[in-house]
């Protein structure tokens, strides 16, 4: 069903057309300094569009509560834990409600942090409730910053990990983002680069006007028009709204932010006693209680925090004294035994290779946790190694070699995020397997971008740690010179055979 809403008009009166079908394919990118009217645009648009799909809102500063009162959203308070907020957001797809979850009152860390737990509990619902979802999310590049900023590496993993799942992964799941940003400059590019609709309104920074000109495949010269737009111009181009650039003014809203821009009014007139009035204190102000500032802690290392976790146990599910001492103490070898067991149940999962390795860092907790196993628990770094390990496909002879035990070695030189990647082209060119192709790569760092697997081979080449190279045919080889063996000739265009599973499950 085609339905087209009425963002405003453009150029001689005529009305600007938007395709939400279109839209939920190919998701929207707004960007405009403040003041420009971003937050007008998103309004109109979930005015516009609230008979037709169900939304969702993620609001920094608590400006879209009032959708509520009129199209009945439910308020969401984003000061809930994190495990409240997924559970949430589920049923929130489940039950195909709108909702605002407003983060008013959070500090930046928090925000972040809420978000991402709201957002990862909308792209895990289950497959029977990936119904159509619009998720407009205001000041992304809060959520989704280019660098780091003040907040923990933790949070900003977290929330931008959250923002990439909606963005490049959320169409098949039914979630459709419209992201609005200040500043284009400060948003993470592989966030924004997956937008196929803009709508670019006023801007002063060069940076940001040049990015926003290349967006809509504008001249450089002509980036200069977006320091002229009006509040609430906008230009618009993609498929749900145009397929030139076009200049479109956003029409009226019915409902009202809380906060509005600063107008001016008259100063009152001086009172005669301004002296006495400022510096005489007020009695009631002896009796006041001071305003208590909860000063900001230092993040502690996720590692520490898990490592923690797994060692207490909650005291409702404490065995009796003589239950403790009846079970059987394990050797080494068979604790190794089992940890290898539950390592392996968490990677058979089709879904592990798209998952953060802290994600699968927990899984493994909970499941050794379950089996009761002794000991003190399995290091973040130390699951990473194994984990690298485990998805290079190694069998048992070959890892007992040396030549595994050097490229071991080789892997370290690498960052822990990489050694997987490394260790299944180490495997495959001792074992004289065909070279993996660019989908298979992807996969095994946990992306699907075939530019991103060659951009990985450049750089292991870069770092002398391999060479790549073509036979006659035109099909791809790499050679590794520290262990004296290459991969046999393989398609690097071939289809991953994993994923082809994957898919047809």
């Amino acid at each position: 069903m085609q339905v087209g809403i009425d963002m405003g008009t453009v150029a001689g009166g005529a009305p600007a057309s938007l395709d939400i079908e279109e839209l939920l394919a190919t998701r929207l990118l707004v960007q405009g300094n403040s003041g420009s009217g971003k937050s007008h645009l998103l309004r109109r648009l979930l005015e516009q569009s609230a008979p037709w799909v169900q939304q969702v809102v993620i609001d920094p500063e608590g400006d879209f509560v009032t959708l509520s009162d009129k199209f009945g959203h439910v308020v969401v308070d984003g000061e809930r834990s994190e495990a409240e907020l997924t559970g949430i957001a589920n049923r929130i797809r489940k039950n195909r409600v709108s909702c605002v979850l407003t983060l008013e009152g959070l500090d930046l860390e928090d925000q972040m942090r809420a978000a991402s737990a709201f957002l990862n509990g909308l792209f895990d619902a289950d497959r029977e409730f990936w119904y159509p979802v619009l998720v407009v999310v205001d000041e992304a590049q809060m959520f989704a910053p280019s660098v780091a900023g003040e907040v923990s590496e933790d949070a900003r993993k977290l929330s931008l990990g959250a923002m990439t799942n909606l963005m490049c992964r959320g169409r098949k799941r039914g979630l459709a983002g419209v992201i609005a940003t200040q500043r284009l400059a400060k948003l993470a590019k592989n966030v924004a680069a997956e937008a196929s609709n803009f709508l670019m309104g006023r801007t002063f920074l060069d940076i940001d006007m040049a990015r926003a000109a290349d967006l809509l495949g504008m001249d450089r010269r002509q980036a200069e028009m977006f320091r002229d737009l009006k509040r609430g111009s906008f230009v618009a181009l993609g498929p749900a709204l145009s397929r030139r650039p076009l200049p479109i003014a956003i029409g009226t809203v019915e409902t009202s932010a809380r906060s509005s821009s600063p107008k001016l009014m008259p100063l009152p007139d001086a009172p005669q006693d301004v002296e006495d009035l400022i510096f005489t204190p007020d009695p009631e102000e002896f009796t006041r209680p001071p305003v208590a500032r909860r000063a900001t802690p230092a993040p502690r290392p996720t590692t520490d925090i898990l490592a923690e976790l797994s060692r207490s146990v909650p005291a409702a599910t404490v065995a009796p004294q003589e239950t403790r001492q009846s079970q059987p103490e394990l050797s080494a070898e068979e604790r190794a035994d089992r940890l290898s067991g539950v390592l392996c149940e968490v990677l058979d999962d089709p879904q592990s290779a798209y998952r953060t390795d802290s994600v699968l860092y927990q899984d493994f907790l909970v499941r050794a946790r379950m089996r009761r196993l002794p000991g003190p628990p399995m290091s973040l770094s130390d699951f990473r190694r194994r984990a690298a390990i485990a998805r290079s496909g190694v069998d048992a002879q070959l890892a007992a070699s040396d030549a595994w035990a050097t490229a071991l070695s080789l892997s370290a030189a690498v960052s822990d995020d990489l050694q997987g990647v490394f260790l299944m082209m180490a495997k495959a060119a001792l074992s004289g397997e065909p070279c993996p192709s660019d989908a298979r790569i992807a996969r095994a760092y946990g992306t699907h971008s075939a530019r991103r697997a060659r951009r990985l081979l450049g750089y292991f080449e870069e770092q002398g740690l391999i060479v790549v190279h073509a036979d006659f045919s035109g099909k791809r080889i790499v050679a590794f010179p520290d262990l004296q063996a290459e991969t046999a000739p393989g398609n690097a265009d071939a289809p991953d055979a994993g994923e082809a599973r994957l898919a047809a499950e």
